[in-house]
């Protein structure tokens, strides 16, 4: 009796092996299709070129699309800029409390207000990091770089294992590191990176490995309070951004962190070589961020 019972059930465990062990490798799954042949048809169209990485922090989940090219930063690289003043707050060799010093000949155009204050007017290095990050102030910038070097922000991001995120010099000109002393980098301006690394680094501030956990979740904090949100998540509403945003004649960049319900989605994204020059709201490369972050959002979420 015992016999009968237990055959058919050795007999079952040998035909679900002999499957197991002959069934294909696992494909690309269904989502990850669709994704690709989302984000395709999106910028198949577009009149410039795109490049982005995005990974759910939760499940491991990515797509990149030229991850790993080469590109112009414009103003994301603040962000390596801003992670450099916190390691030598942190290491004791400056102080948020030091001033600097506010000059008209340190006045640089572009995105900012400093340019509004006056000539000899003393800042601490907080108020400053805090513009330079909040509302991409370009004086503030320059003025923190007087400070911590281009070369320590290059430095910092080469110790973090991010070998392609590149400060070249202050904004509008001046303080060269030696990455932008190299006529090979003379073409990205103010900065060069890839997705994939910018992307990675907004992992690393998340997962608390930067500096230390304090300090990366202070930064997080300055970038949910950044006031421009024309690109990614655009149309998001109630739902929390820790954001910076580059733009340029022919670019329009964005580095950050969506955290949705669906998971904390970690994007870079870049739109560059665009044709037509548009300072609008509605610059096709702010509404093309949008629509990438969507469906990155979408298509990775768990």
């Amino acid at each position: 009796m015992l016999i009968k019972i237990c055959r058919p059930a050795i007999w079952i465990l040998l035909f679900s092996f002999l499957v197991m062990a002959q069934s294909p490798k696992p494909q690309k799954s269904a989502t990850a299709e669709t994704l690709d042949a989302l984000i395709k048809e999106e910028v198949k169209t577009f009149k410039g070129k795109v490049s982005l990485f995005a990974k759910n922090l939760d499940t491991g989940a990515t797509y990149g699309l030229n991850a790993d090219d080469k590109i112009r930063t414009a103003s994301t690289i603040k962000l390596a800029i801003m992670v450099e003043a916190f390691a030598q707050v942190a290491e004791g060799k400056i102080k948020w409390t030091d001033e600097l010093l506010l000059t008209d000949k340190k006045k640089v155009s572009g995105s900012g207000v400093l340019t509004e204050f006056s000539d000899g007017v003393r800042l601490p290095l907080r108020d400053c990091l805090n513009l330079m990050m909040v509302v991409s102030d370009n004086t503030a910038t320059n003025l923190i770089l007087d400070l911590v070097t281009a070369d320590a922000v290059n430095a910092r991001m080469e110790a973090l294992g991010l070998k392609n995120i590149r400060l070249m010099r202050k904004v509008g000109g001046g303080g060269d590191s030696q990455a932008g002393k190299d006529t090979a980098n003379k073409k990205y301006g103010l900065g060069a990176a890839t997705p994939r690394e910018m992307a990675l680094l907004m992992e690393k501030l998340e997962r608390s490995e930067v500096i230390n956990a304090q300090a990366s979740k202070e930064m997080l904090a300055i970038m949910k309070r950044e006031q421009f949100h024309d690109g990614m998540g655009r149309t998001l509403n109630g739902v929390q951004i820790a954001s910076k945003v580059g733009a340029l004649d022919a670019l329009r960049s964005n580095v950050g962190i969506i955290y949705s319900k669906r998971g904390r989605i970690a994007m870079a994204i870049t739109c560059d070589d665009m044709p037509q020059i548009d300072w609008t709201d509605d610059n096709p490369g702010y509404l093309m961020l949008s629509r990438l972050s969507l469906l990155l959002t979408d298509g990775l979420g768990k």
